[in-house]
């Protein structure tokens, strides 16, 4: 018997098949081998249903957000409460790049702060940015239509709007909204695990809240590869007068030459710049 797990709690696993969902647990091997199951993982049951027998191989695997086999990862950004990190945000997109998941920004309250900024941040990327509206509705389809056929998770900081979202796409969900903390300007964690639902012609995975520490531990992009998690830098990739130019401090440098002359966003070179120093700090051996 085989189908994927939709959620992990307390040791247990609740896998989907084709007769419906099946609890069971995983078998001592796994943890013997250091891994853990978990959402989104396909996987082969025994004979009985009880045990998880084998996990088949990852297209890929998020540790935070922990779900295996994504094809889009719905970045939910808002525009103010919580005022949102261009920092947090472009490390997201970037480990999605690197994961080979398709990165889509979906910007939330825009009706309380402009959306501009955001907007822009991101023109010359390519990465797609959806400004929602739920009283028009606007940009619902657009979601939509990329869940369709895919495995999505939504993920950002507590209190942009995931649960509100999906809820608006799937209000048969009925899931539990958080309040926003005036004081903390944060929401409250109202989703406790991830969480695999079928909806839309597609699985969409509800994710913890994400802190800023959180987001830099989704993955480690070694500081070479860091260039290629920023879609916008590639038509400048052998333009530099220096092979291996790392785009910081050399001169003759394509990039920094885009950037100057408006065809980059200086927020997402700045995040490059942090990234890439706080790439060089990690040892070989640190996770």
């Amino acid at each position: 018997m085989e189908g994927y797990i939709t959620k992990g709690i307390g040791g247990f696993y609740y896998v989907r098949t084709q007769t419906g969902i099946v609890e069971c647990k995983a078998r001592g091997i796994f943890r013997k081998r250091g891994i853990t199951p978990v959402a989104g993982d396909n996987v082969v049951l025994s004979a009985d249903g009880s045990a998880i027998d084998e996990i088949k191989p990852r297209r890929n695997v998020f540790v935070r957000p922990p779900v295996a086999n994504l094809d889009v990862l719905f970045i939910v950004a808002s525009t103010t409460q919580p005022v949102p990190s261009t920092l947090i945000l472009d490390e997201l997109t970037a480990a999605a790049v690197y994961k080979d998941v398709q990165p889509v920004l979906v910007i939330t309250k825009a009706d309380l702060s402009a959306a501009t900024p955001l907007i822009e941040a991101y023109t010359a990327s390519t990465i797609p940015v959806i400004c929602l509206d739920y009283e028009s509705g606007e940009g619902l389809d657009d979601i939509r239509a990329r869940i369709r056929g895919n495995l999505c998770a939504f993920c950002g900081n507590s209190g942009v709007g995931k649960s509100t979202l999906l809820n608006a796409l799937a209000p048969g969900l009925r899931r539990e909204t958080g309040q926003i903390s005036q004081k903390l300007g944060r929401g409250r964690h109202t989703t406790r695990e991830v969480e695999i639902f079928e909806v839309c012609g597609g699985r969409i995975a509800d994710t913890p809240g994400f802190a800023s520490l959180d987001a830099r531990k989704i993955c480690r992009i070694p500081k070479e590869e860091l260039q290629h998690t920023f879609p916008e830098f590639e038509p400048y990739f052998g333009q530099c007068r220096f092979t291996g130019c790392s785009h910081r401090t050399e001169t003759g440098c394509a990039l920094r030459q885009a950037l100057a002359e408006g065809k980059i966003s200086p927020t997402r070179y700045q995040s490059y710049l942090t990234m890439y120093e706080e790439a060089s700090q990690l040892k070989e051996w640190e996770p």
